[in-house]
């Protein structure tokens, strides 16, 4: 098995989120290249490949899981059932 770096803190993270894909990046700095690695539950770590460094993460269908655990149901499509205007209370 592969050693993977995992630095202390990391202080400058940077984040991007896709609204119509349900994506959101996140990177420590910069984005770099990067693998993806799969780790399950819409979870992808982004390592670089020389360095062996998790340098970010992508998370699949954040807002999707998130409502569909505060409503206690299974996955809902969130673009057909809310819009930017719905707030959970």
């Amino acid at each position: 098995m592969e050693t993977i770096n995992i630095s202390e803190k990391k202080n400058n993270i940077k984040w991007d989120y896709d609204a119509e894909a349900d994506v959101l990046y996140l990177s420590f700095g910069n984005p770099k290249n990067a693998e993806g690695v799969d780790i399950g539950e819409g979870t992808i770590v982004r390592i670089q490949p020389d360095s062996q460094e998790i340098v970010g993460f992508t998370i699949i269908n954040p807002l999707n899981r998130t409502i569909s655990s505060l409503m206690g149901k299974r996955a809902v499509k969130h673009k057909k059932q809310f819009n930017k205007e719905t707030t959970i209370k």
